[in-house]
Order: C-alpha cells, then structure tokens, then sequence
C-alpha cells in the first residue's frame, strides 16, 4: 500500500479559498518528505459561483509569503466523477461534508471526511471561510492548513514509511 499513490480532493464552497489553499500546501508538504510523487491534490468546491478563476488575491498573498504556488489552480465544482477519481474527499466545514455526503453513492472509492479531522482537538471541525474577513482570516485558513495536512500525510504514510524520515 505504501507505493501506491494518494488521491485527494480538498473541498470548500466556491473553491478560491481554503481547498485551494489547502491543495498547495499539502503539495509542498509532500514534496517537502519526498512524497510529490504518490501524493496527487486537487482541490474542487460545492458551487460553480468561481468557476474557471484563479485563487482569491488575497489567499495568494498570503501563501506567497510562505512560498507557495496557486499559479495552476483553476477554479471548479465537485462532479461525480471525482468520488471515483479520488481516494479521499476532505471538506473543510460541515456544510461541505453534508454536500458531499448527498452526493456520494455506495461503492465509491472516495472516503469522505473533515479536513480537520487530525487535528480537531486544536483547531476544531471547520476551516472558517475567511472570504467576508480581513487579512487575518487568510493568515489563519493557511496556519490551520498547514497543521491538518502535516496530520494527514502522518496518517496516510507514517514517517516509518517515509523516503525522507
């Protein structure tokens, strides 16, 4: 199992803010433990209100600071298709969840869950959506980022499995 890639989905409304966010960073977390290669992240929301656009300007500066790279992200809605393309479907609030639970079918591949699921207990179950906010929002969606995807990838390949451990 542990040669196998990883297919994951991050999951937000209109997909310009947090599950891009989260897409690039557990893109760079990967690449950063040696895993750019078994690890494969998009990112998708529930509605097509941005559709076809780029990150939100201000999720942009924000991570760009933090060296990351939303250059290639193209706004999209969660289709079908994607419960069978994807290992896993991760949604940052509980809204997305029950979305993605009315679309989901028995049999699929996907398995749905929260993205804060590994780390719950510090941040709670839900990435705030900081799109009617200030700059500090941005700054929070990436730090809570940051944490779950180091929390993921600590469970999908356990650092005894690691090539860079």
């Amino acid at each position: 199992m542990f040669n196998e890639s990883i297919r994951v989905l991050m999951v937000c409304t209109g997909n310009i803010c947090r599950s891009p966010t989260a897409e690039v960073v557990l893109r760079r977390l990967a690449q950063a433990r040696n895993l750019g290669d078994r690890i494969v992240v998009e990112s998708a929301g529930t509605q097509a209100f941005h559709a076809g656009q780029g990150a939100d300007p201000r999720s942009v500066e924000c991570g760009v600071r933090r060296g990351l790279d939303f250059s290639h992200h193209q706004a999209r809605r969660v289709v079908s298709a994607d419960f069978e393309n994807f290992d896993w479907i991760l949604a940052m609030d509980h809204s997305h969840l029950a979305v993605l639970n009315r679309m989901a079918y028995p049999g699929q591949r996907a398995r749905i869950e929260l993205f804060l699921a590994p780390v719950e207990k510090i941040h709670g179950p839900d990435v705030p959506d900081p799109y009617y906010g200030g700059p500090m929002g941005f700054e929070r969606v990436l730090d809570m980022c940051e944490d779950a995807c180091k929390g993921w990838l600590d469970q999908w390949i356990p650092p005894s499995h690691n090539p860079a451990a």
